[in-house]
């Protein structure tokens, strides 16, 4: 008797806790519906945005004009590097002031590798000079390759600099470009382009010979040296491995060049 009593006492917390648990479950569910029924949204937060999407609206309005911006001046760049480098048209003829100014000097474009005769001559400057010497005889160095230093400071450099790559080489192309057959100037630029020379090689005679602890630097003479470029081997082109020279007469040093750019 004591027996059936307990069990059934047991029976009965059995069932309040069964119904506790249905009614929680029951209350919990009323609660989603309640809350759906509310407009409050049941998940995973959204996640946050990012970049231009996380801008007030004010500061995207601004992001899209920069944009803009900076793709219009892409485009006319990328424009007038076309026309610069274009066969003569109607639109270069009419606005080729404009496109010089645009691309010059900064933005100049070389295709001379991709022509259909590409360059098939290599060029060296040399350089040589007369000195005073300090006892007040009058010496004439010998002949300084200026471009083998260049190729020499190159060769093997993973960041060459531009003086090392461009400066000599650029200065003859100006120097070559603007004096005739018989190495006379042809203008006003052709008299900037001698200075222009002469002061890089006193420069460089002074830098790397250190020719100012010898004398003073009375006048010097520049000439280049071609020759060319071997073809390859199954080639049929005739190739003369004789070099040519072009010398150039000599120039009278001013005294502001003399001392080689040292003040």
């Amino acid at each position: 008797m004591g027996t059936d009593a307990g069990e059934s006492a047991a029976e009965g917390t059995d069932a309040g806790e069964s119904a506790n648990v249905r009614a929680d479950v029951a209350g919990a569910s009323g609660a989603d519906r309640a809350a759906g029924g509310a407009g409050v949204a049941v998940g995973p937060p959204a996640p946050p945005r990012t970049g231009v999407a996380a801008l007030s609206p004010r500061y995207q309005v601004g992001a899209a004009v920069a944009l803009a911006a900076v793709a219009v001046a892409a485009c006319v760049h990328l424009g007038m590097v076309f026309l610069s480098l274009a066969p003569a048209n109607t639109v270069t003829k009419q606005h080729g002031k404009a496109i010089e100014d645009w691309v010059y000097p900064e933005f100049e474009q070389n295709w001379k590798l991709f022509a259909p005769n590409p360059l098939q001559q290599n060029i060296a400057v040399q350089v040589r000079a007369e000195v005073r010497t300090k006892d007040g005889d009058l010496r004439t160095t010998g002949w300084r390759d200026l471009s083998a230093r260049d190729g020499a400071a190159i060769d093997g450099n993973l960041l060459p600099s531009h003086t090392q790559q461009n400066e000599l080489r650029r200065a003859w192309d100006f120097l070559a470009a603007t004096h005739g057959t018989d190495n006379r100037p042809v203008g006003l630029r052709g008299a900037l382009s001698e200075t222009y020379m002469r002061r890089i090689v006193v420069m460089r005679l002074h830098r790397e010979d250190g020719i100012g602890r010898e004398g003073v630097v009375q006048r010097v003479q520049v000439r280049s040296r071609t020759t060319g470029v071997q073809p390859p081997v199954w080639s049929r082109e005739q190739f003369s491995d004789k070099p040519a020279y072009r010398v150039l007469p000599w120039w009278t040093v001013t005294a502001d060049e003399a001392s080689g750019g040292v003040a």
